[in-house]
């Protein structure tokens, strides 16, 4: 958690500067980016919520979506990672949107991903990046370090 905390005090910062908000959709990383942001004085100013949307029971009951709503759209993949920092951003009317989806390990997930595989996606006005980052680790906890780590990167590098 400590690497992440000067990423997320840059970007609060930031976002209360330019008086922008966020939201995150996290899955992998199990809450981090979550705390990270939060963990800086002042986060009510920019951080409007945000979920670990890990499993079906949480993309129907918290964030009320369906199969079809994901189309051909698979979760892990830089589509469904623009497709959920957008959702996220829409629900929480913030000004961005910040997703995370992947496999922390030890072992891969059901779409064939290794440990170590996650998508970060950023949504806002007239911007919609993503990206994938592979680790090659099959620790855990390392993993969702790295991968609360890499969407925060993004978010900074957006807004920077």
């Amino acid at each position: 958690m400590q690497t992440l905390l000067p990423i997320a005090e840059e970007i609060g910062t930031i976002l209360k500067a330019r008086r922008e908000t966020v939201g995150v959709w996290e899955s992998s990383s199990g809450g981090l980016i979550s705390a990270a942001l939060l963990a800086q004085a002042g986060a009510s100013a920019y951080f409007r919520g945000g979920g670990v949307i890990y499993a079906p029971a949480a993309f129907r009951g918290l964030m009320g979506l369906s199969k079809e709503d994901l189309g051909e759209m698979r979760s892990s993949s830089e589509p469904h990672a623009r497709f959920a920092a957008g959702k996220i951003r829409e629900r929480l009317r913030a000004d961005w949107g910040l997703c995370e989806t992947g496999a922390a390990g030890p072992d891969g997930n059901g779409y064939g991903d290794a440990a170590g595989h996650t998508c970060v996606a950023l949504v806002g006005e007239g911007v919609e990046v993503s990206r994938t980052l592979e680790t090659g680790l099959s620790d855990r906890g390392q993993n969702m370090r790295l991968f609360a780590e890499e969407a925060l990167y993004l978010l900074r590098e957006a807004i920077s």
